[in-house]
């Protein structure tokens, strides 16, 4: 009795903590969220792709780039933009996002303009432009001490002599040195302690003691960095470059507002729902995991913060779809266990065996998913690449809490003996369905045991082909229905109250001298097609225009055909190498039939995705391509689980012979003893995807159609596909007859001869 209320206490003391835990969490998690870097869809915003290039005609090199890049930096800073984001995308273009930027006209004016250098007195007159230095000649160099200092080129030695000359005469001899003066705000006077800070666009104030006719130095008190700084901005503002812009997007603050308010929604429903679910399947256990998934879900956040990513639309999809693959760990560890409850050992042998023999499908199924999600951020651009951030985050954390957590925490369970006798309570097990092993029971067949899964399996194949052939009917007969990612041109969403017609927008573009190739109207929104891609001016003007008439909220993006080229070629590369890593993967730690059969599945779902996107004509953008690299890890995630079964069950059958029917046999057993965890798996996975579709924002409706497509091909394809091609691949070796040494009848009487028993 004493050991009954001391594990008792232990268990209430343990609960009690835990709730503490997840009010405790509930509190931080507000001040964590509003700590967050948004992205600019989901607070408004402008973002726009530039291609660098010389007016000259000269090769742009990483150098010019890099000297791009820090003056559009430079410029970013005074704009007043508290978190901006700049990237170098290839050889030749940069990214910038300016989330929550108030007028984006006039930052798309003040970012292309071409870098101004100048050389000024003390009283801010002119004395010398760039064209006094050699393009990109700015160098690191050190002064007469050993000190850094910059080291400039020039090419009109006799003016600057001359310039020079004139000022070493005068009583204030102090060459200033601008990038972008500006006339109404910048004055030496003002700023001449502010030189070579951040936010001046005071370079450098040197002091000229003779005329110079050869190259110079700028010598100071530099350090390396600040010398590099220097360096970088000098030859950007004299480099002969300029931007192209090649695409853009522009978000209303209100439609950011709106959409990360509903896809939050979505998201806390979706958490809710999927740890209802697992307390209602797993009870006690359900609990514990529940737990984890909010301690992973601050988790994930609390990494991105500490990491500084930023956080867009698809991070949260990704955030979402990884809480329902997360909790995939969980299913399969408590499978596991009730199957030894169900063989009769006692709970802390069935925790002990069913936490073992589940890490390898855990492990294998997760690090198949981390070489998808890495191969996205290599190849992909803006949005794929925060997806894939967040799903690597979220790959790790969850090894983390729903592996190492939630089983420190069921192991604290375990061992207080409270539970040894209440299964039914601790994870759904009935004492009347164990058997008595002293009476030597065997244990209850699994509730699927007597359905043949592979019986109709060619009936599956065939109507995969089926679907796969109706889509690329569809296909050759009206081609897929690009967005402007794949197509260049102008997509522009319009989100208001005032009711709205095909026929009315048709109208109001030709206000512009423009016609829409595509309108579709929704209850509250319209989505525009304009096969033309709009420069910035057209963009402040169509965006004021629909803002003021219909009081709407507005999104407007605009792609050229240079980037279009770009995608298709990342998206194209990225699926390749994701298949090629996955096979190379599953071939080592399982064998090459088990690779052959993951892939053929893979291909299938993606198949079925395009087709899925062609006879439905759904709109394919990256965002679908990332749907579609998910999908590639969440399914053979979920064909591991089972191909890990069917190696186990192969290596259980007794006298080690593997025939084809038996082989058969084993690959049933381990689709029936799988299926419940599949299901659950799915489900809970499927779930978030559900409701994002229904509550979420419109700009993942693509994203979400083809994840629940996917799913659900991925899910069928580990039973149905992967399964079946392995079997034929088995089969195919098991067929092969043993090399035997063909023996002729000399030989025979030769060894009867010396005696030898043949």
């Amino acid at each position: 009795m004493k050991k009954k209320k001391s594990g008792k206490g232990k268990v209430i003391c343990i609960t009690f903590v835990l709730v503490v835990l997840m009010v405790a969490i509930g509190f931080l998690f507000v001040p964590l969220f509003h700590n967050l870097k948004f992205g600019l869809d989901l607070q408004g915003g402008f973002e726009i792709l530039y291609k660098v290039s010389s007016i000259d005609g000269s090769k742009m090199n990483s150098d010019k780039v890099t000297a791009t890049y820090k003056t559009l930096s430079k410029r970013i800073d005074s704009l007043g933009v508290s978190e901006p984001e700049i990237v170098i995308e290839g050889e030749d273009k940069i990214r910038v996002k300016l989330a929550g930027v108030k007028d984006p006209e006039e930052a798309r004016t003040q970012l292309s303009t071409v870098a101004s250098l100048s050389f000024r007195d003390t009283e801010d007159n002119l004395l010398m432009s760039s064209d006094v230095l050699k393009a990109g000649g700015a160098k690191i160099g050190q002064d007469s001490s050993g000190r850094p200092a910059v080291a400039l080129t020039i090419a009109d030695k006799d003016l600057f002599y001359q310039v020079t000359n004139s000022i070493s005469q005068k009583e204030n001899n102090t060459i200033v040195i601008w990038l972008d003066y500006n006339e109404l705000t910048d004055h030496y006077a003002n700023e001449g302690n502010l030189c070579g800070t951040s936010g001046s666009n005071c370079l450098s104030a040197a002091t000229v003691s003779q005329g110079f006719a050869s190259d110079v130095i700028i010598q100071g008190n530099f350090t390396q960095e600040e010398v590099q700084n220097l360096v970088d901005l000098i030859n950007s503002g004299s480099l002969p470059s300029k931007l192209d812009e090649i695409s853009s997007q522009t978000v209303g603050a209100s439609f950011g507002d709106d959409t990360l308010r509903t896809t939050l929604i979505a998201g806390i429903i979706a958490i809710c729902a999927i740890a209802l679910i697992l307390m209602v399947v797993y009870h006690f256990a359900g609990f514990i995991s529940s737990v984890s998934i909010l301690i992973y879900t601050f988790l994930v956040f609390a990494v991105f913060w500490v990491v500084g990513g930023v956080l867009t639309l698809p991070g949260i999809a990704a955030l979402v779809l990884g809480i329902g693959m997360a909790v995939d760990s969980n299913v399969i560890t408590f499978s596991r266990i009730r199957e030894e409850l169900l063989k009769g050992k006692s709970l802390p042998n069935a925790f002990r065996e069913g936490s073992k023999s589940s890490l390898s499908a855990i492990l294998d199924s997760n690090l198949t998913t981390l070489i998808v999600a890495i191969i996205m951020f290599i190849f992909g651009e803006s949005s794929i690449k925060g997806f894939a951030t967040m799903l690597i985050i979220t790959i790790l954390v969850t090894m983390f809490t729903m592996v190492f957590l939630t089983r420190t925490l069921l192991s604290l369970f375990v061992k207080s003996d409270f539970f040894q006798d209440k299964l039914s309570f601790f994870i759904h097990v009935r004492k009347k369905d164990i058997p008595d092993v002293s009476k030597n029971e065997e244990a209850k067949p699994n509730a699927f045991a007597k359905v043949n899964f592979l019986k109709h399996r060619y009936l599956f194949v065939g109507l995969s082909c089926l679907i796969i052939l109706i889509g690329c009917g569809f296909f050759f007969w009206k081609g897929f229905h690009l967005s402007i990612d794949y197509k260049p041109g102008t997509d522009i969403t319009v989100v208001t109250d005032e009711k709205l017609t095909k026929s009315g927008l048709q109208k109001d573009l030709k206000e512009f001298s423009l016609k829409a190739s595509e309108v579709t109207i929704s209850s509250d929104e319209a989505s525009i097609r304009l096969d033309q891609a709009l420069d910035g001016d057209q963009v402040k003007e169509i965006n004021e225009y629909f803002e003021d008439k219909y009081d709407a909220k507005v999104n407007i993006g605009v792609v050229t055909n240079i980037v279009q080229r770009e995608l298709v070629k990342n998206a194209i590369l990225s699926v390749f190498i994701a298949l090629i890593g996955i096979i190379l993967y599953v071939s080592v730690r399982f064998k090459f039939s088990y690779a052959v059969g993951g892939t053929l599945a893979l291909i299938h779902d993606v198949l079925i995705m395009f087709s899925i996107f062609a006879i439905f004509r759904f709109e394919v953008s990256s965002m679908f391509i990332a749907a579609v690299l998910a999908i590639i890890g969440y399914s053979i995630n979920d064909t591991i689980v089972t191909f890990d079964r069917v190696r186990e069950n192969i290596s259980k059958v007794q006298d080690k012979k593997i025939t084809a029917e038996r082989l058969e046999e084993v690959v049933n057993l381990s689709i029936q003893e799988t299926f419940t965890r599949t299901i659950y798996t799915t489900i809970t996975t499927l779930l978030p995807v559900v409701i994002l579709l229904l509550l979420g924002s419109s700009g993942i409706f693509t994203f979400n159609i083809a994840m629940l497509v996917g799913l659900i091909a991925g899910t069928y394809s580990s039973i149905f596909i992967a399964n079946v091609f392995f079997l034929l691949i088995e089969k195919k070796s098991l067929g092969k007859p043993k090399k035997v040494k063909k023996v002729y009848k000399d030989d025979l009487e030769e060894k009867k001869i010396k005696g030898i028993n043949c």
